[in-house]
């Protein structure tokens, strides 16, 4: 759906006055939205960081545990971790994929 109104030429302007005017608007829609974008876009940044951090820290947290009431040959840190952060770089990738779909089907539909 697009937000923007229907615009048809003024009586007695020309084709390209139109399209200028139509450019304008458009252009002064976009710098409304700027600071609305920088935030979401540092929200999202914020989101990606605490998506990895966590499950990455809570392998790191498990394999600790492990490593004091299992010990043996092997790190069960060292596993937890790479498994956490495994998890963890699955689920950004998720996330921002799911974002990078939704951004491009807005702008597919605002161009309509």
């Amino acid at each position: 759906m697009n937000d923007e109104p229907e615009m048809k030429p003024a009586p007695g302007s020309t084709e390209f006055s139109h399209e200028v005017g139509v450019k304008a608007a458009r252009k002064l829609k976009a710098q409304r939205h700027v600071t609305q974008t920088v935030w979401s876009g540092l929200g999202m940044m914020g989101i990606v960081g605490w998506s990895v951090a966590v499950p990455t820290l809570l392998g790191a947290a498990l394999g600790i545990w492990l490593d004091a009431r299992y010990p043996g040959g092997h790190s069960w840190t060292l596993m937890w971790l790479a498994i956490g952060l495994g998890l963890g770089c699955f689920n950004a990738w998720h996330w921002v994929s799911k974002e990078d779909k939704e951004i491009h089907e807005q702008e597919h539909n605002g161009h309509e």
